[in-house]
């Protein structure tokens, strides 16, 4: 099995079967983000305390990349502080060619390891498809934003 045969599996695993789906009654950080080229949307729900995301709720209509970005964006930030996923949203943007430079793995800090995000990698390729991969994060960085007493 080819490298990006592995990745379409792991895209297709998430969109098949997504992970934190749902809501959150009484979210503390919440927001609404869509694509109007394609008609992608995507609801980011989050619970926080003590500076950490404690669970995270992905919601939304749209195709498979923007569905599978969202559920292992929510996978992968339950449990890590605010500061490791600010880290990582801005690793995926650099794995998306969305900023520069290089998403880097550095073992010795919690969250470094991309896991299943790698597989968003091979959407580089499709310029057209970047954006719905980055709406699940965009939309964090917004619910984040928009909830800055938990800093």
């Amino acid at each position: 099995m080819s490298l990006d045969e592995l990745y379409r599996q792991v895209i297709l695993d998430h969109y098949r079967s997504p992970r934190h789906s749902g809501h959150i009654e009484g979210a503390d950080a919440t927001a609404e983000g869509q694509n109007p080229l394609c008609g992608d949307e995507v609801t980011v729900e989050l619970r926080i305390k003590d500076g950490a995301v404690t669970d995270a709720a992905v919601r939304g209509r749209g195709c498979s990349i923007s569905q599978a970005s969202g559920s292992m964006m929510a996978d992968k930030i339950v449990g890590l502080s605010l500061e490791d996923v600010d880290e990582l949203v801005h690793r995926v943007k650099r794995l998306l060619n969305i900023e520069p430079g290089d998403p880097g793995v550095d073992p010795e800090r919690p969250g470094a390891a991309l896991g299943d995000l790698e597989a968003l990698a091979g959407v580089r390729r499709f310029p057209v498809r970047i954006k719905c991969a980055d709406l699940p994060w965009a939309t964090l960085q917004e619910a984040l934003a928009g909830n800055r007493t938990h800093r």
